[in-house]
């Protein structure tokens, strides 16, 4: 029970007040004290007869304009504001008192922590975040803000400290605590970029994973070089991300990068759209590369690109020049050409699909990006990154990552690799359904098995298909790099003849 008591401020007002209560036995909870005119009351719910003639009574007291029942008071909206505030944000966040024991701890805070908040609550915050000493610092003669670098665990993190001063009745202040949030490295190098506004190449790549961090210092030192570059990598990894970002660091940066998908080029048009096209000695079409003149030229998919457009790719690399389709006059090609696939271009090559000759020219400069699945450390940050982006993009709320949708985001095959996971944050923020946690539910993954592929309720058939289908995958997947039975054979450590009854069995022809 609430009561709002507009009145007018008096000394000895709360104390009539309180005399009032007490004759009808009432114990207050709480009270707010307002400088506009307005006293708030909270006490145990009573019945409607006591409160029919407790209002009354309070209406007597000297001063008291009204009174009336409310939903709740200011101190109690402003404690839930907080909560939700905290809540919302995607830093942890702790209050801490002079001997720098926590008083109030965020969700973001404890899932970083992997603690409740009853096991840290009076606790020291030096016992979880390490590389900063708290307690010496508020003890200090003079408590200024501090920024510091900290550790929870093996996770880095830039802590921001601020000290909390109260007024003391000398109108001077009192320190009682400070407020203590934690950015990871990934939020820090966002909010700078978003600063500078600008774009700087690799700095938008996140990479907490060994691996993605060595894939970074390879492709940082290859952007600064002209070669052709090769990116391997299977669908979604970032392969264009990539390339652009290898373009923003290198010396042609200030002009163009054209991206281009040869899956998407058909075959008739390929080389007119690469190369441009002249009728009677007129240009009537200027090519990806003419336009890209002294930029970077992004061939992706390259495996997909026609047999005739490899031919005059090929000659463009070797020597620098092209023809428009139509013309005789040899066009020089001022531009650096990175290439992506996600097929192994040396099977290709064996099999005559991609030339031999060609795959030598772009594969000069090479790496890999790995799939989600092998650097799974970045997972968690990634997740969090896109959570942040969309929810500011569709002015939503930014949620928390439950628990259990942690271990389902690591254990995930991930088999659209950045992609998916990206795809998969936005459906679940524009759906947005009020809750405070991003849930396994709300994430709405196919349920996929690696090696196997995707499967559901509706799958037909029994374990021995099943088997099948992984056997035949696997054979066709392996034939090519061992290209004769016994080799094979030896491979999977089984016998010559099996290995023939099999691939007899599958229709799986011998490669050419």
């Amino acid at each position: 029970m609430r009561l709002e008591v507009s009145c007018q401020d008096r000394v000895g007002l709360a104390k009539d007040i309180l005399v009032v209560l007490e004759r009808y036995g009432i114990n207050l909870i709480a009270i707010d004290a307002s400088n506009q005119g307005f006293l708030y009351l909270q006490f145990a719910e009573v019945s409607f007869e006591t409160l029919s003639a407790l209002m009354p009574q309070i209406r007597k007291v000297e001063s008291v304009h009204d009174v009336r029942t409310v939903s709740f008071m200011p101190s109690e909206q402003e404690h839930y504001a907080l909560k939700t505030l905290l809540k919302t944000l995607p830093d942890s966040v702790f209050s801490i008192d002079v001997k720098a024991r926590i008083r109030i701890v965020n969700e973001s805070a404890l899932l970083n922590m992997g603690m409740g908040e009853h096991e840290v609550l009076d606790e020291s915050l030096n016992h979880w975040v390490q590389g900063f000493n708290f307690s010496r610092w508020l003890s200090e003669g003079q408590v200024l803000p501090q920024a510091a670098r900290v550790n929870i665990g093996q996770n880095e993190y830039l802590a921001e400290m601020l000290p909390i001063y109260l007024p003391d009745e000398d109108e001077k202040t009192i320190l009682v605590g400070a407020v203590v949030s934690l950015k990871s490295p990934a939020r820090v190098g966002k909010q700078f970029n978003a600063l500078q506004n600008q774009t700087t190449g690799f700095e938008n790549v996140l990479a907490s994973s060994d691996k993605m961090k060595e894939v970074l210092k390879q492709a940082r030192r290859m952007a600064q070089l002209d070669a052709p570059l090769l990116i391997t990598g299977e669908t979604g990894t970032g392969k264009e991300l990539m390339a652009r970002a290898s373009h923003d660091a290198s010396m042609r940066r200030e002009k163009p990068f054209i991206a281009i998908n040869c899956a998407a080029l058909p075959d008739s048009a390929a080389e007119e759209e690469l190369f441009g096209y002249v009728s009677q000695g007129k240009v009537i079409k200027r090519g990806f590369f003419e336009e890209a003149k002294g930029g970077t030229v992004f061939l992706d998919e390259v495996a997909e690109m026609s047999k005739a457009a490899q031919v005059k790719l090929l000659r463009l690399l070797q020597d620098g020049t092209f023809r428009r389709i139509g013309g005789d006059e040899e066009v020089r090609a001022d531009v650096r050409i990175i290439c992506s696939t996600q097929k192994n271009l040396a099977e290709l090559c064996q099999t005559g699909e991609f030339r031999e000759d060609l795959y030598y020219r772009i594969h000069v400069l090479s790496y890999h990006i790995p799939s989600l699945r092998e650097r799974k450390v970045d997972i968690i940050p990634l997740t969090e990154m896109f959570l942040e982006h969309y929810s500011q993009q569709l002015s939503s709320p930014v949620r928390r990552i439950s628990a259990q949708c942690r271990d389902h985001l690591l254990t995930y095959a991930w088999p659209g690799n950045v992609r998916q996971l990206k795809n998969a944050v936005f459906r679940a923020v524009s759906m947005w359904d009020g809750s405070g946690e991003l849930t396994v539910e709300q994430l709405k993954l196919p349920s996929y098995a690696e090696g196997f592929g995707y499967f559901d309720n509706a799958f037909e058939g029994n374990l021995d298909d099943a088997m099948k289908q992984f056997e035949a995958s696997l054979l066709r997947r392996l034939y090519p790099a061992y290209p004769s039975t016994r080799q094979l054979a030896k491979k999977l450590g089984v016998s010559h003849t099996a290995i023939a009854n099999k691939l007899r069995e599958y229709k799986i022809a011998k490669p050419k």
